[in-house]
């Protein structure tokens, strides 16, 4: 099969440190090219990938201080895309709503998989508009903002199987990963481990739009003993970060979409201690994966606990569950079905 995937131009697929987005974009890509399909990635200049490489900025362009205007690129980039469309069996965006308009217009085999949030009242007559537009949600709890949209199917996260190590024995720190933001409730995290007695290890990120929510919220916080602040980290940190951890701490405050750390904490053997937000009940399972609970009191409870957690479970749920071949096989499926649909149109 040729099929094209279009990614956000914000980091490099895969990233270079934080992105959740541009790496399961790079573990889709590189599975279907090792199942033997054409890809090309439409992805910034400093991509690594086994496809086909066409880029309409040579950095990622959060990285990159001399880029001002990152929607100039995106422009460029969907209008490559829709030049050499006919190359393409099927056209596979990662990119919101940003084609909608030219997609509604052309005559190609589409797809879009949504990867943020949706209960965002702008988002509501946009979508309305292009309520035609077929979607992908990440989990089933991702819809829920907006059921009446043209879903063709929910798609999990997958990793590479051997991209995380199986951890046996868990350390005595618990993990946060990811970035600095109200929704990512960090600042209960480092409440739950202080009144639990358990040290913190923070790897997050600060956008420039949390950088005053950091400065004002987060920074005083970090003083205190059992907190240790280490920054945004690469990928190839991840695995002892994460491995070595008692267990990892998602006391999220937001619809979580998916929640790509989950599974890649689960991939090293570590359980997960999260709030029931969003998806968490559909990607974790409770008292087998760590814990679901509602509340900062609750969530010290667990803590004692973790040491409970079978690891090798951790990791078997991520197996049966979570792998890259599980989601290119899903993906698959969907285009194949869109091709079957987008046929029958043509020749009704």
């Amino acid at each position: 099969m040729r099929i094209a995937q279009v990614a956000p131009l914000y980091e490099s697929v895969p990233p270079k440190l934080y992105g959740g987005t541009e790496r399961v974009v790079s573990y889709l890509t590189e599975e279907l090219v090792r199942e033997g399909h054409d890809v090309t990635l439409f992805a910034s200049g400093d991509s690594e990938t086994a496809a086909e490489l066409i880029s309409p900025c040579p950095r990622a362009l959060r990285l990159n201080p001399e880029s001002i205007d990152h929607l100039a690129y995106h422009v460029l980039m969907l209008d490559e895309v829709v030049r050499l469309a006919r190359n393409f069996d099927v056209i596979h965006f990662h990119t919101d709503y940003l084609h909608f308009p030219v997609s509604r217009r052309s005559n190609y085999t589409h797809l879009t998989t949504l990867h943020g949030r949706l209960d965002l009242r702008d988002l509501v007559p946009l979508y309305r508009e292009f309520a035609e537009m077929p979607v992908v949600s990440i989990s089933d709890a991702q819809r829920a903002p907006l059921p009446w949209l043209n879903w063709v199917s929910t798609v999990h996260h997958g990793l590479p199987e051997d991209l995380y190590t199986f951890h046996e024995d868990g350390g005595k720190y618990l993990a946060f990963l990811g970035r600095i933001s109200p929704e990512k409730g960090v600042d209960q995290a480092i409440k739950i481990a202080c009144q639990a007695g358990i040290d913190l290890k923070i790897a997050a990120k600060v956008d420039r739009v949390d950088r005053e929510y950091f400065e004002a919220v987060i920074k005083p916080l970090l003083g205190q003993p059992h907190v240790e602040f280490i920054g945004e980290i690469a990928q190839s940190e991840k695995d002892d970060f994460l491995g070595n951890a008692l267990g990892l701490l998602s006391p999220i405050n937001w619809p979580e979409p998916f929640g790509l750390v989950f599974i890649e904490a689960l991939a090293c053997g570590t359980p997960v201690v999260a709030y029931q937000r969003g998806s968490v009940p559909e990607i974790l399972e409770d008292q087998v994966t760590g814990f679901i609970v509602d509340s900062l009191e609750s969530a010290v409870d667990v803590i004692s606990q973790l040491p409970n957690v079978s690891r090798r479970a951790c990791r078997r749920h991520f197996e049966r569950r979570f792998t890259a071949p599980l989601m290119s096989e899903a993906y698959l499926g969907v285009y194949e079905q869109l091709m079957r649909s987008c046929f029958e149109e043509r020749v009704g």
